[in-house]
């Protein structure tokens, strides 16, 4: 049967969400590498695991890499066929293309980033200042691809052949921006919980304010007053935008940015009180990647609404548009 471009396109939208939605347990089964030490699971290896293709009698470390490997890798195919549908079923210049293409480029560059953390044994339980910076280069990395994945599908899904991202308002850049922070500050705090784990909260108070702590546990204690002031200016951005906007998918992304930016407010005191298990830090991280992912969809929805040209798809994260 041959599809119509129409039911081509319908079909390549409803394709990225799932390409999206699925980039969220292999960012999270990447952070559960972390957390459980797994890092160093196949050595100072890499493409291969432990020198090997499909190693043998695998103990649990070289398991759970092995695994994330194996996410990755099926993450790749799914790019590139993200990247050949994307050409096939749009028109030349059209922003679908230009986003999926960032997205296989972001995913390189994760591979890469990912490979260096191996090869320079920046893992498992190394305390170095040089992780803290890379693993901030990897986390920003990770968001841009998360962003232009969610660009792909909105583009699909919604119509627009172009963004006008050159024109968002500056509270909403600065929104972006400012969530990017306070995301590296969390991973870099995730770090510390996970090197130096506290058995109360005073005692990890004690830790981040002693002048002879690990320079992770000095930058640990800058993530919660870093994610509450931007917390804080997300609900603010969006509310205002809210207001402002008579598009009703604008609104309907400024009340989402709103419900999740309070949501994952409340689930990083949780965390913090419960002293950071394993469990707490991949939700709070979920729902980081969620709050992303929201205020990304909040500026396409603000950049590409006037260039819409066709009748929307189904999207799972907004309904229509």
């Amino acid at each position: 049967m041959v599809l119509s471009s129409s039911q081509s396109r319908k079909r390549f939208a409803i394709f990225a969400w799932v390409v999206l939605a699925y980039n969220l347990p292999v960012i999270l089964w990447g952070a559960y590498v972390r957390a459980s030490f797994s890092g160093d699971g196949c050595g100072a290896h890499w493409p291969f695991c432990n020198g090997q293709v499909i190693p043998q009698n695998m103990a649990a470390p070289m398991a759970i890499e092995f695994t994330h490997r194996m996410m990755t890798s099926a993450d790749t195919i799914a790019m590139l066929v993200l990247v050949a549908w994307a050409f096939a079923a749009f028109p030349r210049q059209h922003a679908v293309r230009r986003y999926a293409v960032w997205s296989l480029v972001f995913l390189f560059i994760e591979a890469l980033l990912g490979a260096g953390l191996v090869l320079f044994r920046l893992v498992a339980k190394d305390q170095s200042a040089g992780r803290a910076g890379y693993l901030s280069a990897h986390l920003t990395n990770t968001m841009l691809l998360l962003a232009a994945i969610t660009a792909t599908a909105w583009l699909a899904n919604s119509g627009a052949e172009r963004l006008r991202l050159s024109e968002l308002p500056g509270k909403l850049k600065t929104a972006l921006v400012l969530t990017v922070l306070v995301s590296v500050t969390g991973a870099i705090a995730a770090l510390g919980d996970t090197l130096f784990p506290a058995a109360s909260l005073s005692t990890g108070m004690r830790q981040d304010l002693s002048s002879a702590s690990s320079v992770l546990l000095r930058l640990r204690m800058t993530h919660p007053a870093i994610a509450l002031l931007g917390a804080g200016y997300l609900v603010w951005a969006a509310s205002s935008l809210a207001r402002r906007s008579t598009a009703a998918g604008t609104r309907r992304a400024a009340y989402g940015v709103i419900g999740l930016a309070m949501f994952q407010l409340a689930v990083g005191i949780s965390n913090l009180a419960l002293l950071a298990p394993i469990w707490m830090q991949l939700f709070h991280l979920l729902v980081a990647d969620a709050v992303w992912v929201a205020i990304v969809l909040l500026a396409l929805e603000t950049a590409g609404a006037p260039t819409r040209q066709v009748e929307p798809t189904f999207s799972p994260a907004l309904g229509r548009s």
